[in-house]
């Protein structure tokens, strides 16, 4: 496969450093995500015809199809696995398996505010009021820290939520003096805190006097030739190390992810070939989303230099009718959204993108005059043949797939449906749970929000014991029994 001269160019200015690179089809879909400890090194193997001999048939696929890369350069290798694994479940790339699945990096939890605080190991960050460490790519290494914490500072390991005198008689952390026992009061909740705090600290490395005693006794275990005693400290050390180091949290795709070779000369060529004045830096685009006329939804996403501006996407629940109109639906979340821009004296977009081809274009036009903002230039884009519909132009321009300017409306474009058919799903998704539970006899929405703010989804609702369920506020022992043999019977 012959390299292109904008790829080679590329390759030349890729550091030898740890991070993320993207592999993109000519539309501009990322198809492959990975990760390396040497960027300049991996994404050239890719670009080498000497290696294609050695590939396997889904590779040979793999390289065919790639048209372009990004990449995005990170501190360390850990942070390289955090992020691709983030990367690979935002896009779903087609060639990526191994990633693609709901499993996410261990976390530690501490909540101050329970009775008697415990450190517990959760994958999920909630609002919740505690503190969180993480996430960490090494779990094993974290385990084996926690528990040097725990002896260190003498916390407790037992995982009841609030631990009594009965727990007390079978606790072995405290018989074996691990623990100060708060549960039976040896310290008082002040006290105990105290030691949960200090082990804050140690967990976010500023307590690294441990560190120096731990190297001591190895030099002292290797000098006695106790080589497996040195062994076990020198894992303890790494551990501790990795546990400290501090990574990113890619809560996101960082904005600062390119989105195609050359974003400038994209903005330059669709300004150029639609006659704007000016490259169009700020594009917003619309989509509308519906199944069979329920769960009617738009989009609105933000572009700016480019490059999304995920700050201003919005969603859209259609409200003026019920049914499918996709007409209706644009005027509808058209007319809304510059009505109120205008009504709030905020920045207009260079440009407006309509998912449609003339009909859509069409109400989108009327809307915009009855706000007497027809300066604001707006396009069609339909997606047989991606043509390009202009108001004032009775042909569409058809520019072909590999123009800069296609491109970069179908990246708009594309945002625009992801947003959109994810809002839907989302809604119906929720439809489904919530309309189980509302079968349920004489429940009203503070019960039902009570038991989905708890247990987050009727999934998870279902896997409850009946104690877990008496937890929830307006749920006595015999409604809860009630409730959990309703579930069960729903799923069976």
């Amino acid at each position: 496969m012959p390299v292109s001269e904008a790829i080679r160019k590329k390759l030349s200015a890729v550091p030898h450093k740890p991070g993320v690179y993207l592999h993109k089809d000519r539309f501009g879909t990322v198809i492959y995500v990975g990760k390396a400890l040497d960027l300049r090194r991996r994404v050239s193997q890719y670009f080498q015809s000497s290696r294609r001999k050695g590939w396997d048939l889904k590779f040979n696929t793999l390289v065919e199809a790639i048209h372009d890369f990004d990449i995005h350069v990170v501190r360390s290798e850990p942070e390289a696995l955090l992020l691709e694994s983030k990367l690979v479940k935002e896009f779903k790339p087609r060639f990526n398996i191994s990633l693609r699945d709901d499993k996410r990096f261990l976390m530690l939890k501490v909540n101050l505010n329970d009775p008697i605080p415990n450190f517990t190991f959760t994958r999920f960050k909630k609002d919740d009021g505690a503190r969180y460490f993480g996430p960490f790519v090494n779990s094993v290494g974290l385990r084996n820290t926690v528990a040097l914490a725990r002896k260190q500072f003498n916390l407790r390991g037992c995982r009841v939520f609030t631990p009594g005198a009965a727990d007390y008689k079978h606790c072995l952390y405290a018989h074996l003096k691990n623990c100060t026992a708060p549960c039976v009061e040896n310290v008082s909740r002040a006290q105990y805190l105290e030691q949960v705090t200090a082990a804050c600290n140690f967990l976010e490395g500023q307590c690294r006097e441990m560190q120096g005693q731990l190297e001591v006794e190895m030099k002292k275990a290797a000098a006695a030739q106790d080589f497996e005693r040195a062994a076990d400290l020198r894992d303890l050390i790494r551990d501790l190390n990795d546990t400290w180091k501090k990574t990113e949290k890619f809560t996101r795709v960082p904005y600062t992810l390119p989105l195609s070779i050359n974003p400038e000369r994209d903005l330059y060529e669709l300004g150029k070939v639609l006659g704007l004045a000016a490259p169009p830096q700020r594009i917003e685009g619309f989509d509308i989303s519906n199944i069979s006329g329920t769960f009617v939804v738009a989009s609105l996403v933000s572009f700016k230099n480019g490059r999304p501006d995920r700050a201003n996407y919005r969603r859209f629940k259609i409200k003026g009718f019920v049914g499918q109109d996709d007409f209706a639906s644009m005027a509808e979340v058209v007319g809304r959204r510059y009505s109120r821009l205008k009504r709030e004296a905020k920045p207009l977009p260079d440009l407006i993108l309509i998912d449609g081809g003339r009909g859509q274009l069409g109400m989108a036009c009327a809307e915009l005059a009855k706000l007497s903002l027809e300066e604001i230039p707006v396009i069609g884009l339909a997606k047989e043949f991606e043509e390009i519909y202009l108001p004032d132009r009775a042909e569409p321009l058809r520019l072909g797939l590999d123009h800069p300017a296609v491109k970069l409306l179908q990246r708009v474009r594309d945002e625009c449906h992801r947003v959109a058919n994810s809002f839907n799903a989302q809604l119906r998704l929720k439809t489904i749970s919530e309309s189980i539970l509302d079968d349920f006899p004489g429940i009203g929405e503070a019960r039902k929000k009570a038991l989905l703010k708890k247990f987050g989804s009727v999934s998870r609702l279902k896997l409850a014991t009946v104690e877990q369920l008496a937890e929830v506020s307006g749920f006595g022992g015999k409604a809860a029994e009630e409730l959990k043999a309703f579930l069960v019977a729903r799923a069976g």
